[in-house]
């Protein structure tokens, strides 16, 4: 497995990590998630994603009775989880979501309980909070460095103007900023990770740990004909990835890509994996496959990652033509 360091940090996370988004507790239960995760850390993944939302919190406390049954080397691994959805879905109230300091500091606490962990290694601010000041959540991740309950702390889904503020805060009260930030990217969206965050990889530094690289399992080209039975996209609630992924151009790329695939003797879903951490602004890709073949297919991205060549690349963006125009003006 290979390691890249997260953006101006001292933390190395392995180029390819393992999540639980959509499928722990719904597509995946205790046994099959110890037989995945048991796969994933024997391949040399070390980070391994989660957050307060997923399953509304079960997800999490799927992934801390697997941890707690590996007994695997705390230090030899890495954990997040997200706050900002809260976990009690339409039960929420006030204050059970958001990005308030009483929110983060008790769905760290809540997320420690459910993982059976002492600490987060990356704990992540879900999505932006327009109704809280950057400031405040700065000030509150960092309280949260120092009881020593996180090691790091970012953004997902935040735009690089947001992102930039939280370093401006941090440095104007001397605190520690955000070091990463979850974005979606892969083949069809690209927009964050290739033109708007360019200036915070520049003059920052930002760690990645990209999720939905497949776009939730779009491009292994198992939706060209329809929406198999059991599948991601066929989860009651989910209706919206569907609606995203689920439209007749996207579906004739995907097969073009296909054809591509096959020419190149690798999987579509192997070649699509490999496109995304090839841009060397990714730090790690987050994979969620629900069987351990599924599993084993996406580990080989690293080394269908050699096959890119600058005029396979060229071949790729002719079939996508969605590559981000920079504005140099």
């Amino acid at each position: 497995m290979d390691y890249r360091r997260m953006g101006r940090t001292g933390l190395e996370l392995s180029v390819l990590s393992y999540g639980s988004w959509v499928t722990f507790h719904k597509q995946v239960d205790d046994t099959l998630a110890d037989e995945l995760m048991g796969i994933a850390y024997d391949s040399g993944i070390n980070f391994f994603d989660n957050a307060e939302v997923y399953a509304l919190g079960e997800s999490e406390k799927l992934m801390g009775r697997v941890l707690k049954r590996k007994n695997w080397d705390r230090t030899s691994y890495t954990v997040s989880s997200k706050a900002y959805f809260g976990w009690r879905g339409k039960n929420n109230k006030p204050n059970q979501t958001g990005l308030s300091r009483k929110h983060l500091v008790e769905a760290c606490n809540e997320a420690l309980q459910r993982l059976q962990l002492d600490y987060l290694d990356l704990f992540f601010c879900h999505r932006p909070d327009t109704n809280v000041p950057i400031a405040e959540v700065v000030w509150t991740m960092n309280h949260l460095i120092q009881q020593g309950k996180i090691l790091y702390w970012g953004t997902s889904q935040w735009s690089a103007a947001e992102i930039m503020e939280a370093h401006r805060a941090a440095q104007e009260y001397k605190l520690i900023g955000p070091a990463m930030e979850q974005p979606q990217y892969n083949m069809f969206e690209r927009f964050k990770m290739e033109q708007d965050y360019l200036p915070v990889f520049q003059n920052a530094g930002l760690g990645t740990t990209i999720w939905s690289p497949l776009a939730a399992g779009f491009l292994t080209g198992k939706y060209n004909n329809g929406i198999p039975e059991g599948s991601r996209l066929a989860i009651e609630g989910f209706d919206w990835l569907k609606e995203r992924w689920v439209q007749d151009e996207k579906i004739k790329k995907v097969k073009q890509l296909a054809v591509l695939s096959k020419n190149l003797n690798v999987s579509l879903a192997s070649l699509a994996i490999a496109w995304t951490i090839h841009n060397p602004n990714v730090t790690t890709a987050i994979l969620g496959a629900t069987r351990k073949e599924q599993l084993s297919e996406n580990l080989k991205a690293l080394e269908v990652v050699k096959v890119l060549s600058p005029d396979i690349i060229e071949e790729i963006e002719k079939i996508l033509q969605n590559k981000p125009r920079l504005d140099l003006a």
